[in-house]
């Protein structure tokens, strides 16, 4: 028998930039992005509809820009618009336009897609991007709290299928991602609070000093403090940021520790026609969580009261119907397959600290569940 062994490694490096007023004249932090080393790049513009409407001048702006600095970019002559939330992600046909669009303008692999808009845009685009030409280089421009702090600063692409969340998907790093917080003012209330929920996700898992600034700041939150706001944003992406550089980037093993109260937020999502926010659902899958954590001796009350408390306070409705559906168990099995491998669920022994198991007790998620619903009724734990 003969054998032929191939290994390399090959470096990603790709930057997380915070300004204001990105289409500016004024502000060069677009065109300092692109590689214009060898001449002009083409740049095809993908907006987010939801975005537009909010922000009517955004497409003119961003013509304006190109048109000032038309020794660095190119204009394609068209840019596109996807519907925005997860209804982007459910429909494959998204996916097929942006590949075709890409295909009639002559976008290449030195070209750019620019991505401007919440999570699900990104996700669909930065896939599309990922497979057309075996990889086209992405901008990402997140315009909501979960993208700026989560979503939109990490290496995965994905749209759903089968009923399930992202099934087809990729690992691609950005070319760059750059965060504008002045998409931020008009967010709804739903939308300012479902991005929290990540922040308070890596304080649980990762820092119990950033879990206490949340805690701290929530009236300011709550109040829409833009200068607080930011400095969650950047920790929740900084702490993002180091998990991916130190761990299993592109998820070749079992263990998704940034996924922390996940499993069921996923499937609640689904159960609930993806009515329910992203970060919502998360906060309900860390409450379910937390409370297993409790009742199976790993959490003390103490801890367990300070996570439902603070959700509580930043105003997250602590119970979905959805949660008491035979199907939510179906999250573990489908969390499971997305891997591969062995059950790995990231679980709480204290606040800052997580620890991954393999099992999980059906008969105690319930349990938990029932918990959860009487916290809701009366903001109190019936332990």
């Amino acid at each position: 028998m003969k054998t032929l062994q191939q290994s390399f490694t090959v470096p990603f490096q790709y930057s997380v930039y915070f300004t204001r007023k990105l289409f500016d004249k004024e502000n060069h932090t677009f065109v300092e992005v692109l590689d214009t080393s060898i001449g002009p790049k083409k740049v095809l513009f993908v907006f987010d509809q939801g975005v537009v409407d909010h922000h009517p001048d955004l497409i003119e702006q961003t013509q304006q820009y190109v048109a000032t600095h038309a020794d660095k970019i190119i204009n394609p002559g068209k840019h596109l618009i996807l519907p925005g939330g997860e209804q982007c992600k459910n429909d494959y046909n998204h996916v097929n336009r942006l590949v075709e669009s890409i295909n009639e303008l002559g976008i290449d692999r030195h070209s750019y897609l620019a991505v401007i808009g919440g999570g699900s845009v990104l996700d669909t685009a930065g896939f599309a991007a990922a497979v057309s030409h075996r990889g086209i280089r992405l901008l990402r421009i997140p315009t909501t709290v979960l993208s700026q702090n989560d979503s939109g600063v990490g290496v995965k692409n994905g749209v759903n299928a089968f009923q399930k969340k992202n099934f087809i998907g990729s690992f691609a790093p950005p070319a760059a991602v750059i965060n504008d917080r002045e998409f931020l003012h008009t967010l709804e209330i739903r939308d300012w609070r479902s991005g929290i929920a990540e922040g308070i996700k890596v304080g649980l898992i990762k820092d119990i000093s950033f879990f206490k600034f949340i805690e701290d700041s929530a009236q300011q939150l709550l109040e829409r403090d833009m200068e607080v706001m930011d400095h969650l944003i950047y920790r929740c992406a900084e702490l993002h940021l180091q998990h991916i550089a130190s761990g299993d980037a592109f998820e070749m093993g079992s263990s998704r520790p940034l996924d922390f109260g996940h499993w069921s937020a996923h499937k609640l999502e689904q159960i609930d026609d993806y009515q329910i926010r992203h970060g919502e659902a998360v906060a309900l899958g860390m409450a379910l969580d937390a409370i297993y954590s409790y009742l199976e001796g790993r959490l003390s009350q103490s801890d367990l009261e300070r996570i439902l408390y603070l959700m509580l306070s930043l105003g997250f409705v602590m119970f979905h119907e959805g949660l008491k559906s035979p199907l939510l168990l179906e999250g573990l099995r489908e969390f499971q397959e997305h891997l591969g491998g062995q059950l790995t669920v990231m679980l709480l022994e204290q606040i800052g600290k997580g620890v991954e198991v393999h099992s999980i007790d059906p008969d105690l998620v319930l349990k938990s569940v029932e918990v959860l619903q009487g916290f809701n009724k009366n903001h109190q734990l019936d332990l």
